[in-house]
């Protein structure tokens, strides 16, 4: 499909596509929400900060409706960005696709020389990015446990019976790796059929008219849950590891 090209980085190595992806997702987050909050104002706001506005009431009631509202409160700032970073991610990957008919036989700004094909663009597209952000989700979600719980966190994990032990810390470490997967798997595989579409006989007439714009809107609708999804989870697995035990 592509070749991964890897940088040298110390005695380490790095994916330079999904770093410099990563960046530019990243760059377009905080240009969004400069936009956003640029003419702040208590008054009549303006289109982004509606936007903005509306992100953070919908992130505030999904933390109100799984959790204690007080628990929960301090980790707003941190879903707001999750979820509009993983969104800005899976949509990246879109861009270089969509134009890529325009650009046939041209070098897409180069890229191909520097990161590879322009196949899988999205950060999210790479199961590291996916792992790494689960991994955060699963630091939260024991760390706020044993913050709220202390020492008694780790009861659960030998209730009714200690033997239940090995099936609890198989359900520990699933956690991420579904997490991870499943924003992967569906980011990954919507953009290799976008790819695919592409290479169809009579791109301009029948594979660009009708399965492209169809698939690029179900990209975007996928891409859109997915983010909603990562995010959402994150808030039931840590509303678990809070919640008082009755």
């Amino acid at each position: 499909m592509h070749e991964t090209i890897l940088w040298q980085v110390g005695n380490g190595t790095v994916h330079a596509k999904t770093l410099v992806m990563t960046w530019i997702a990243m760059l377009f987050l905080l240009i969004f929400i400069f936009l956003g909050i640029r003419n702040l104002t208590s008054g009549k706001p303006g289109k982004l900060q509606n936007v903005l506005e509306w992100i953070v009431d919908f992130v505030r009631k999904l933390i109100s409706d799984n959790m204690d509202y007080k628990k929960g409160a301090p980790l707003l700032s941190y879903l707001v960005t999750l979820i509009m970073f993983v969104f800005f991610s899976n949509m990246l990957g879109l861009i270089p696709n969509v134009l890529a008919p325009l650009f046939r036989g041209v070098e897409f700004a180069q890229l191909n020389n520097i990161l590879g094909e322009v196949v899988q663009m999205s950060p999210t597209a790479d199961i590291n990015t996916t792992m790494a952000l689960a991994t955060l989700t699963i630091i939260l979600v024991i760390g706020l446990g044993i913050k709220h719980k202390g020492a008694s966190y780790f009861h659960h994990f030998i209730e009714p019976h200690p033997v239940f032990l090995p099936i609890h810390l198989i359900d520990i470490l699933a956690k991420p790796m579904t997490l991870a997967f499943r924003l992967f798997g569906n980011i990954y595989a919507g953009e290799v059929l976008i790819a695919v579409i592409l290479l169809l006989p009579g791109i301009y007439v029948f594979g660009g008219v009708l399965p492209m714009p169809i698939w690029l809107g179900f990209s975007i609708f996928i891409g859109a849950i997915q983010s909603f999804v990562f995010t959402v989870l994150t808030i039931a697995y840590i509303a678990q590891a809070v919640a008082q035990d009755h």
